[in-house]
């Protein structure tokens, strides 16, 4: 019974956790105000890595983007090259669906991106599938991007899987000139 007990606590902790997240309209006052469309339009820079849920970083890679907009459609190109010599490459097509509302595909996102923008921040939630030791593993990711100045901004993405925290990727973006 005392066991019993625990894991209902437990499971409480969890589900009191899960419901303490912060929404978009929180930075709506924020500057400089995200325009996707604007900032996602060019050649951008970035550099990032990968932490395990101990804080570990187990990959870093730097990403060359190209971005492109017709209308409130747009296209995204990343090309990923890790520290480990490995190359990747995805690429997004960004739609916008009402004031502040996108959403986003690629071939390797499962179903569709859901993004909000309110003031200097983006917030993208979506599951990506990822190779992990020649398996696909289905992982939630919630990112959070901030507009620092008109070329950088920083996005940081919590990854989970079945509600578990399974590490964080930490990217700085810079649009080129």
């Amino acid at each position: 019974m005392r066991i019993l007990k625990s894991l209902l606590a437990l499971c409480c902790a969890i589900l009191i956790a899960g419901c303490g997240t912060v929404e978009p309209a929180r930075y709506a006052d924020q500057k400089p105000t995200l325009d996707l469309q604007q900032y996602f339009n060019g050649t951008l820079d970035a550099q990032g890595m990968f932490q395990d849920r101990s804080g570990e970083v187990i990959k870093r890679f730097s990403v060359v983007m190209v971005g492109s907009w017709k209308g409130d459609v747009g296209t995204l190109d990343e090309d990923f090259t890790y520290s480990d010599g490995k190359k990747e490459r995805r690429i997004w097509t960004l739609r916008k669906t009402g004031a502040g509302t996108y959403v986003g595909t690629a071939a390797d996102v499962v179903g569709e991106a859901q993004g909000v923008v309110a003031g200097n921040a983006l917030r993208w939630k979506y599951v990506l599938a990822l190779p992990v030791d020649g398996k696909v593993i289905n992982v939630t990711m919630e990112d959070w991007m901030y507009l620092m100045d008109q070329r950088v901004m920083l996005n940081r993405a919590a990854m989970s899987k079945f509600g578990f925290h399974i590490g964080d990727v930490t990217l700085s973006f810079t649009k080129r000139p």
